[in-house]
């Protein structure tokens, strides 16, 4: 009992490290798209990433991955590697990151219907009416914001909300036999060639004079966001499942918050302050609440 507690208290920190490096994710990429396009900040910080994955598999001598294997990674690559990063900077360019925090407080729902389908978790009603209360609660306290109303660029932002959550729900899946950062590291490299040639094509000219808070923000996407943060997301989706992991991101709209409260000076309420609460409320009830879990034969659970 007392070594499940402690799996499970190190899963959940690894999950709350990932949250937290996601919660930077839509403001700094909304910093970097003033200066860059869209593509290049999409898919260069998966470039740059691959770099850095690169190297780590190559010191630690890791196996390359199985056939099969490699298709769940083209299936992880095309979620949250193309078509996040893309869809969210398109996104980004046309809205505020706040307005953005309202339609990605659906990805932790969209993302247990995913596990449900690809990584053969069968949650429980009480599961359920947690995810949904969670989704009602994000949104409301949004909307009672006044954080923005529906817009064309929205339909990106609900696309990327998809394919964040089948990246997730296969990449968790899969972390379970490669081990939690080998899943994006080799999805990664994988990945690559094939975007050498578009980053290469949005590469401006311009680019040499963009301003330095410009670059740091593209640095923190690369290494913080597309790997550092899915390093210790996808290492907790393979010890505590897809569901019950994916309720966390509930509180990443509130994260946010706290950063701009720190960065930019803007005041936390108390309304804010009571959605905080019924959130880490829900939270706690999604992950105690039962999560079947269908056998998937014998895995390298290594990370």
């Amino acid at each position: 009992m007392r070594e499940r507690w402690n799996q499970d208290t190190v899963g959940f920190l690894y999950g709350f490290l990932g949250v937290v490096g996601f919660s930077l994710t839509l403001p700094v990429t909304r910093l970097a798209v003033e200066s860059f396009s869209p593509t290049l900040v999409a898919l260069g910080r998966a470039l740059a990433a691959a770099v850095l994955a690169a190297a780590s598999l190559w010191i630690r001598r890791e196996k390359w991955p199985s056939w099969q294997q490699i298709k769940s990674l083209a299936i992880v690559a095309l979620g949250v590697i193309v078509g996040f990063p893309l869809l969210s900077a398109w996104a980004m360019e046309r809205l505020p990151a706040s307005h953005g925090a309202v339609v990605l407080a659906l990805l932790p729902l969209v993302t247990a219907g995913a596990a449900a389908l690809r990584a053969g978790e069968y949650p429980s009603r009480r599961f359920w009416f947690a995810s949904v209360a969670g989704s009602l609660t994000v949104l409301g306290y949004a909307f009672s914001r006044g954080l923005g109303t529906l817009q064309q660029a929205d339909l990106a932002l609900l696309g990327a909300v998809v394919a964040a959550a089948i990246g997730y729900a296969e990449g968790g899946k899969l972390s379970r036999e490669l081990g939690g950062w080998q899943v994006i590291a080799w999805a990664l490299v994988l990945t690559a060639p094939f975007l050498v040639w578009p980053v290469a094509a949005s590469v401006t000219p311009d680019v040499r004079t963009a301003p330095p808070i410009a670059w740091v923000s593209f640095a923190y996407l690369s290494l913080g966001s597309q790997f550092a943060a899915f390093v210790a997301w996808y290492t907790r989706l393979g010890i505590g499942g897809v569901a019950r992991v994916s309720q966390l991101q509930y509180l990443q709209p509130f994260l946010t918050i706290l950063w701009a409260a720190w960065l930019l000076g803007e005041a936390i309420t108390p309304v804010t302050i009571v959605a905080c609460l019924i959130v880490v409320i829900v939270v706690a009830l999604a992950r105690n609440a039962a999560v079947a879990r269908k056998p998937l034969g014998k895995f390298n659970t290594k990370s």
